[in-house]
């Protein structure tokens, strides 16, 4: 096994395909598939499901790749501290839940990293392609929360898929509604009060299920519904129509504007809001650098109790 095929691996993988990688790598399409190919005969396993569509990863590869890119990742980190190389391409990726601290930390991480060469990526989607994204290696870590209602349910989820979950810090409900809502003006909230209001969520697709909404309460009555994709949206449709959601009370002025509130939401849940990642796959320096942001981001706001 030689370096150079684990790095002609990871970058099969990130661009989907071999004819996008050796373009991107200025080597030949054929010289790649070779070394992958050997790669595979070495190791004993199959690696990538080839289709003229391209390749994906089997559930022998999910978990090859993972072993793959920590070799890489300390290879360059290695070639950059003792061959005075220029310094290695940051390489990160997070997926996550619709919440504005996790972009605000993002934006620290650029800003640390700024003059470095660097790839990041951060999705904001459904629950279950979190999930996903982090058991196939798309993204190093997923931030979703795990309440008394969906706990059980998630974390078998989760463990099904190879994922172990930490906690970052736990928050009481809060509602965000538009500034010129009635009940901007309350110092709390109760389930009952928000009956009037139309309640705004966030799509789940074909995973559609209770345990898997990103807000909390999501059984509750709810005569006036609306679902949405993305945050500008619901944010928007909060402002335009005095509708409600319900989420951390984490919420960033930088970001939003100051035309949302948060209101306390009486009840007796709570929301553990943490990260997943690979079981057994140590995090990389960047991964670790961007949870440092993340905490000391979430410790600047009094309702949050940070782990």
């Amino acid at each position: 096994m030689k370096l150079q095929q684990l790095r002609y691996l990871v970058a099969v993988v990130g661009y989907g395909s071999f004819n996008k990688a050796s373009q991107a790598l200025y080597v030949s399409q054929p010289t790649m598939s070779k070394a992958v190919e050997d790669l595979e005969r070495e190791m004993g396993i199959t690696i990538l499901a080839r289709t003229n569509r391209g390749v994906t990863l089997t559930e022998e590869g999910t978990r090859f790749l993972s072993y793959a890119r920590q070799v890489v990742e300390q290879a360059d980190l290695l070639e950059e501290q003792y061959k005075g190389s220029a310094p290695a391409r940051r390489v990160f990726s997070i997926s996550s839940q619709h919440y504005a601290f996790v972009v605000n930390a993002f934006v620290r991480l650029v800003e640390e990293v700024g003059r470095d060469r660097y790839e990041f990526s951060l999705r904001e989607g459904r629950t279950a392609d979190i999930i996903e994204d982090v058991r196939l290696g798309r993204s190093e870590l997923g931030v979703i929360y795990l309440s008394h209602f969906n706990a059980e349910v998630m974390e078998r989820v989760c463990r099904n898929a190879g994922l172990s979950f930490t906690d970052l810090f736990t928050a009481t409900p809060h509602v965000f509604v538009g500034r010129n809502n009635p009940l901007a003006q309350r110092s709390s909230v109760t389930l009952d009060d928000l009956v009037p209001y139309p309640r705004l969520s966030y799509d789940q697709g074909e995973r559609n299920s209770f345990y898997f909404a990103e807000e909390l309460y999501s059984v509750a009555e709810a005569p006036k519904s609306i679902v949405v994709l993305d945050r500008a949206t619901l944010f928007n449709l909060l402002i335009g129509l005095d509708g409600y959601t319900i989420s951390s009370g984490v919420l960033s002025s930088d970001l939003n504007g100051t035309d949302i509130v948060s209101v306390p939401l009486e009840g007796d849940e709570v929301m553990r809001i943490g990260y997943l990642q690979q079981t057994g796959r140590p995090l990389s320096p960047v991964a670790k650098r961007y949870l440092g942001h993340l905490r000391a981001y979430i410790a600047e706001y009094g309702e949050a109790d940070p782990r």
